[in-house]
């Protein structure tokens, strides 16, 4: 049977994409069981199986990932529930996010199991427990991150009012999980979206492949919820942080210049003029870590959902794959492995690491770096 693709919607029955994929059986991996290939998106069924070293490759690359999360979000964990100093309100943030990240990379095992076993080995089962898993943590961990934004704009805008209690910090964390878990939910039951394989048929996703108005609507609206919103908030809140940490300098340097001084900054501020560049620095590089790793999986959505499926191949589709956990590493070492106060509590408990911070970090900078990296 040949399959002509256009751009007009086709949805064949289950009986007839079982008789699609047994006469093309050299288009997917041969481990795909009969029962489960009524859940394989038809589109995929027009690109060959891909060479066994991409899989490999792709699996050697999720383990690479998944080592260095455990490694980078244990170690948050550890310091920050070990370490008197670290436990503020501020970082109950960053503990989240860390569980978000952690948890996040659970659920690679069965991506790297597809892999070695060249496609969607894991079933149907599989598939579900990788999207749910994907989609609640993926969320949850931008608008976590969305929350440490405000915590550190508010901070730096109101120093004096603008500090975080622990109250409002658990509450604005019960809220991340109420609003995250029903975009979860929803296409785990089917009662709103679902969750297909994708690309290789290693990966499962939200569906955004299905031409019908109540699918393309529901990717309209995650895709609002889940990307817009909390890139708007993070772009926003930081934007405004390098905003004030600019006006601050340049107040500074039009007062010196007035008192025809080189600059009114003594020996004792130093720290605190680091840990204002700091902040500028982290602000710009979380801006830019959010927007590399989840604006490809929007626009694949999109073009998806609204676009032309043609130009979605699976190689394409791994790329906001890999994005997203390379992310979801790097997360802990820019948050937490920055901040002065945690490399001083590494320090302590682990001195083989030859970190070299100061150990009067902390009572240097405490004020400046309220809203540093936490």
């Amino acid at each position: 049977m040949t399959m002509v693709r256009s751009n007009f919607t086709y949805f064949p029955s289950a009986a007839q994409q079982i008789q699609i994929l047994s006469t093309n059986r050299h288009m997917i991996g041969w481990n795909v069981p009969p029962s489960e290939l009524v859940h394989i998106p038809v589109h995929w069924l027009a690109y060959p199986e891909p060479e066994a070293s991409i899989h490999l490759l792709l699996g050697l690359l999720y383990i690479a990932f998944f080592l260095m999360s455990t490694l980078g979000n244990g170690l948050v964990f550890w310091i920050f529930t070990t370490s008197k100093s670290l436990k503020t309100p501020s970082n109950l943030f960053v503990v989240n996010l860390a569980f978000c990240d952690f948890f996040m990379m659970v659920k690679t095992p069965i991506f790297i199991y597809n892999s070695f076993h060249r496609g969607f080995a894991t079933g149907q089962l599989g598939c579900q427990i990788f999207a749910f898993i994907g989609s609640i943590t993926g969320i949850g961990a931008s608008m976590t991150n969305a929350c440490i934004a405000y915590d550190r704009y508010a901070t730096i805008s109101n120093p004096l009012e603008g500090k975080m209690t622990r109250i409002k910090a658990l509450v604005m964390i019960m809220f991340v999980w109420i609003y995250t878990i029903p975009w979860a939910i929803l296409p785990l039951f089917e009662l709103w979206g679902r969750f297909a394989p994708e690309g290789y048929l290693t990966t499962c996703s939200f569906d955004y492949l299905t031409n019908t108005f109540d699918n393309q609507m529901f990717v309209g609206v995650i895709f609002t919820f889940s990307y817009v919103i909390p890139m708007s908030l993070i772009i926003y809140f930081y934007s405004q942080i390098v905003k004030h940490v600019v006006n601050h300098e340049k107040a500074l340097r039009e007062q010196a210049k007035k008192m025809n001084v080189e600059s009114l900054r003594s020996n004792q501020n130093t720290q605190a003029q680091s840990a204002e560049i700091r902040i500028a620095k982290v602000a710009v590089t979380i801006c830019f870590l959010f927007v590399a790793s989840w604006t490809p999986y929007a626009v694949i959505a999109l073009i998806g959902a609204y676009g032309n499926q043609d130009l979605l191949t699976p190689g394409l589709t791994m790329i906001p794959a890999c994005t997203c956990k390379a992310v979801a590493c790097l997360d802990p070492y820019v948050y937490a492995l920055s901040h002065p106060r945690f490399r001083v509590e590494l320090q302590k408990k682990m001195p083989w690491l030859a970190i070299n911070e100061p150990s009067d970090t902390q009572s240097n900078v405490s004020n400046a770096t309220t809203a540093a990296p936490a």
